[in-house]
């Protein structure tokens, strides 16, 4: 039976931290509205907990988009699906060169500050999407990437080997789930962060 991972009461400063509205890079985006410091959790990712086969048979949400989802990989059976009882978390958008991470906690997802955040900073993380598919040309152009880092490569998608999403230790390929948002199709198993 599906469930709504309850939002928490992480330890954060007081008042209003964050903000969502349009984006320079896709679509919304969420915004620092005071000064972040690095370390400091900022939100929880949350929506509906199921499983894949759940997402499966729910993708796509947008027929117009087939690509574009709120599914967040938890681990190999379950999924946060945040196209319903998702929060601002949902609206965080990739960067080759973020400022954020998305930290699994007991299979809980929290966004959390991966350097300093200036006001008026738009909050980004590393969707790091892996597929277990052959990365070809046409498949990265699937999942391309707008976030116009000097360090931008160009996709979505993380490279095959050796990479760990930004704040969390190097992992070898073998053990190949990044603890990010999954926001492909669910075809594959289609593994990693969120776009």
């Amino acid at each position: 039976m599906p469930r709504i991972a309850p939002p928490v009461a992480a330890p954060v400063a007081s008042g209003r931290r964050i903000q969502t509205r349009r984006s320079g890079v896709h679509g919304k985006g969420v915004f620092a509205v005071q000064d972040i410091a690095e370390g400091e959790v900022l939100v929880e990712y949350v929506g509906e907990v199921i499983s894949w086969q759940e997402a499966q048979d729910r993708h796509p949400h947008d027929p117009a988009q087939p690509n574009h989802t709120f599914y967040f990989h938890v681990d190999e059976d379950r999924v946060i699906d945040a196209n319903y009882g998702g929060n601002s978390s949902r609206w965080i958008n990739h960067s080759c060169a973020p400022n954020c991470f998305a930290d699994e906690r007991g299979g809980r997802i929290f966004i959390t500050a991966l350097r300093n955040i200036a006001a008026g900073e738009e909050l980004s993380y590393d969707y790091g999407l892996i597929v277990e598919e052959r990365y070809t040309p046409k498949l990265k152009a699937e999942y391309p990437c707008w976030c116009g880092a000097a360090t931008c490569r160009g996709t979505l998608l993380a490279p095959k080997r050796g990479w760990a999403p930004p704040g969390l230790p190097q992992r070898p390929q073998a053990a190949a789930t990044a603890p990010a948002t999954e926001t492909t199709a669910p075809q594959s198993r289609r593994r990693g962060s969120r776009r």
